[in-house]
């Protein structure tokens, strides 16, 4: 059998392939030509990324494996996360709340009747300064924020990709993120993403990275922060135990289904 049955998710804009290799008949035939190819706009189905739930050996209810649009096998992502979480559900896994394995680690997920998915991230304990705007750290991907006054007039394509494949950050690329303030607990961003290598409607880490950021640049008391992207608004709530310390960090937006299919694995 040739035909793999698929699923189409978005979290706020963020697309995904979603492929329940459990029984393990996938991702081993999976090569990096044929997941750039499905997740092509032009010639696939299209997506910012290729999701694989499988089976764990640790006591997870599953192993997430993740795939960029280029092809390449990432970290973790954050969207991506919320909307295996509701796939999950969807196959039975757990009934609201689940245990599971992601390249970074551990996370947990929980979702409510409304589809909306609280998902846990990747704690943080390291920020470096860059500049008196600017701030790079790792939130199960590595993002860079910088602080902007209008993030609308920003060229996202042509400065995004400039800071990605900048000489401080070329060997691995960094995900770039662009950041206005609109009020003590609420960003507005725009993010460019490596291995999508464009502009997304939203990236999940990136939202963490940037709302963390946010609260380190402007030492806020607040540990809530609403973040409204290109593809709508999510929420990160987390515990700041020290200037740099971040724990209980918890991504909070939508995971939705868009539709499903089968492709061919040729």
């Amino acid at each position: 059998m040739n035909n793999i049955p698929f699923v189409k998710y978005h979290g706020a804009g963020n697309d995904f392939i979603l492929i329940d290799d459990r029984e393990g008949q996938w991702g081993d035939r999976m090569n990096e030509t044929w997941i750039a190819h499905v997740c092509h706009r032009r010639f696939g189905i299209g997506a910012d990324g290729l999701i694989l739930l499988q089976k764990s050996n640790e006591g997870a209810d599953f192993f997430m494996k993740y795939y960029n649009s280029d092809g390449r096998q990432s970290t973790f992502c954050g969207n991506g996360g919320r909307c295996i979480v509701s796939f999950a559900a969807q196959l039975g896994i757990h009934h609201g709340n689940c245990k599971f394995l992601g390249t970074d680690g551990w996370h947990t997920g929980s979702m409510d009747e409304m589809g909306l998915v609280n998902l846990s991230m990747t704690e943080v304990h390291e920020i470096k300064t860059l500049n008196s705007l600017s701030y790079s750290l790792y939130t199960g991907s590595p993002h860079y924020v910088t602080f902007v006054d209008d993030v609308e007039n920003i060229d996202v394509q042509k400065e995004g990709r400039a800071i990605r494949n900048s000489s401080l950050f070329e060997k691995e690329g960094i995900n770039v993120n662009f950041a206005q303030i609109i009020s003590p607990s609420e960003i507005r961003i725009r993010t460019y993403e490596r291995g999508v290598e464009d502009e997304t409607m939203a990236c999940g880490t990136g939202v963490v990275a940037s709302a963390i950021a946010f609260t380190f640049h402007t030492d806020s008391k607040s540990e809530k922060c609403k973040v409204t992207t290109q593809g709508g608004v999510l929420n990160v709530e987390f515990n700041q135990e020290g200037k740099e310390d971040f724990t209980d960090v918890r991504l909070i937006g939508p995971a939705v289904e868009v539709f499903r299919g089968e492709v061919r694995l040729d």
